[in-house]
């Protein structure tokens, strides 16, 4: 008699398992997230991640006490790409797995193609390809001017088939391309459901830690921006690479939304060409580039991600509604963030915006989470309320708070050395940052300018 076939619906976003549909997922509120799988007992018995690669199961150990385990041989991989190596804090680690997702087109396989002839000119990498032929594969790395023959490549979905061609090859690197192409014979759904991904995934990782190959997964994305498949893929992994911009543009932002191996506040900037991606050192010159002078509505501002200064152009428009309504529009900034700082200028300054259609953008796809960008957005709306340019030679940061006060933000010794390398020669920032500039050199051709409040800030600077 067959084994009978178990239902279950999964939430595509927290992977929470539900008995039946139902329209709100319980385990996280998100609506309309669950989706339908088949689970066969017998098939889940005969190829779980763990039976399937039980010829590369370690002996078990005794636990150990963490003062004894040593970890002087352990050392990262370069990628031969400085950016990429900030961004996974230092290389790729021994056993790891590492998720890389992204927009179709932004380039991740184009990134990983020169990862993976950097890395064979000294070690062995395995490029395995679900998505293309090897002839196809080949044409593009052709192009990226990536040959080697310590790069193998291997044009297979059957993720049992990987893993013998992996343990009997003992590569350095491997890298899989993507995950959403591979199957796992024996389990009852399609390649990309949240069941085939998920159990790829495990047996995988279960592969890299038991050979302490590290191996890189890439994952494509739905409808919603989310990687595609269950949430907990995320979870299982130790690092996971998003990469952010726009197909039209040609500069890409690689960021970490987790590494269990370094920080997540860093970020690595890469312009697409004809030959791949070439690496961004100078970020802030990029994003400034092209900047036009005595136009009102622009401003400055200086960002940190991680340890990087980053200079970034906060544009406003400003106009009179044709409607009821004002229309408010965000690009790159928080728009709740947008409207709380309008509400601090019409109620500590005086500047009414209730009547006036305002668009807030960020230039180069760059995105300010960092709330000292919030005093350049402020002199941006200012800048076009009034229709007033600003300086071009003057920069901004700082937190603004409800009351109008400017408050303190960390790191503004490297900030302000950062603005006058670039060329900058005024510099508004918080009052409160007096004392963490006290101690620093700070030369002579920038000038500070320490305000305390909103208000007392646009008098000095308009």
């Amino acid at each position: 008699m067959p084994p009978k076939v178990k239902t279950l619906f999964v939430c595509t976003s927290c992977g929470m398992e539900h008995p039946k549909w139902s329209g709100k997922c319980m385990g996280c509120g998100e609506w309309n997230t669950l989706e339908e799988i088949t689970v066969s007992p017998a098939a889940t018995k005969n190829f779980s991640a763990a039976s399937a690669i039980s010829s590369v199961r370690s002996n078990l150990t005794a636990p150990t006490p963490i003062n004894e385990i040593d970890i002087t041989n352990e050392h990262r991989f370069d990628t031969g790409i400085g950016e990429l190596n900030r961004v996974l804090g230092g290389g790729i680690v021994k056993g790891s797995v590492v998720l890389l997702s992204g927009d179709p087109g932004i380039g991740k396989s184009t990134i990983l193609l020169q990862v993976s002839g950097n890395i064979a000119e000294n070690r062995n990498v395995l490029y395995v390809t679900g998505e293309e032929s090897a002839n196809q594969l080949k044409l593009r790395a052709k192009r990226l001017r990536v040959n080697s023959e310590k790069l193998l490549v291997l044009s297979q979905t059957d993720v049992l088939a990987i893993c013998d061609t992996i343990s009997g090859s003992k590569p350095d690197l491997v890298v899989i391309d993507s995950i959403q192409t591979m199957n796992l014979e024996g389990v009852n759904s399609s390649s990309g459901s949240i069941t085939q991904v998920r159990e790829c995934t495990a047996m995988l990782i279960h592969l890299a830690k038991s050979l302490e190959i590290p191996i890189i997964i890439v994952g494509h994305i739905n409808k919603g921006g989310d990687i595609a498949g269950p949430k907990i893929m995320e979870h299982m992994v130790d690092t996971v690479l998003y990469f952010e911009g726009d197909r039209i543009n040609s500069y890409r932002i690689l960021r970490a939304i987790k590494n269990r191996f370094g920080s997540t506040n860093e970020i690595g900037v890469f312009e697409m060409l004809e030959n791949g991606l070439t690496e961004v050192e100078n970020p802030s010159a990029m994003l400034l580039s092209g900047r036009t002078s005595g136009i009102s509505g622009s401003s400055v501002s200086c960002i940190m991600e991680g340890s990087r200064p980053i200079f970034a152009e906060v544009q406003s428009l400003v106009t009179p509604t044709g409607f009821g309504n004002p229309r408010r529009m965000s690009t790159g900034f928080d728009y709740n963030r947008m409207n709380l700082l309008l509400a601090v200028l019409e109620k500590r300054c005086g500047m009414f915006f209730s009547n006036l259609d305002t668009y807030l953008n960020v230039v180069g796809g760059l995105r300010l989470d960092e709330t000292a960008a919030d005093l350049a957005v402020i002199f941006s709306l200012v800048s076009g309320i009034k229709d007033a340019p600003l300086d071009d030679d003057i920069v901004f940061f700082g937190e603004v708070g409800l009351s109008g006060e400017i408050r303190s933000v960390p790191r503004a010794t490297l900030r302000v050395l950062e603005a006058e390398r670039l060329g900058f020669k005024k510099c508004v920032l918080p009052r409160s940052c007096y004392k963490q500039l006290m101690s620093a050199t700070i030369p002579d051709s920038i000038e500070l300018i320490y305000v305390r409040t909103v208000r007392e800030a646009i008098d000095l600077v308009f």
